[in-house]
C-alpha cells in the first residue's frame, strides 16, 4: 500500500482571527491589524487605570495610618 502525502504550502496563521493566509507578516489583512491594536490599547489603558486606583488606596491608607 502506498501511503501519499500532500504537501501544504508555507504559510502563516493570523494573529487575530486565525485565518491561514500566505506572504509575510502576523495579520491576514488590514482590518486584523488595526483591531488588534485597538485590543492593545484598551488593555494598556484598563491597566493604567487599575496602577492609578492602586497608588490612589496606598496614598489613602497612608494617610489613614499616620505614617
Amino acid at each position: 500500500m502506498e501511503e501519499r502525502t500532500v504537501k501544504i504550502p508555507q504559510h502563516h496563521h493570523c494573529r487575530v482571527c486565525g485565518k491561514t493566509f500566505i506572504g509575510d507578516g502576523l495579520y491576514c489583512s488590514d482590518e486584523c491589524r488595526g483591531r488588534d491594536g485597538a485590543e492593545a490599547r484598551k488593555k494598556l489603558r484598563r491597566y493604567l487605570v487599575c496602577m492609578a486606583v492602586l497608588w490612589a488606596v496606598v496614598v489613602v491608607a497612608v494617610f489613614a495610618i499616620g505614617i
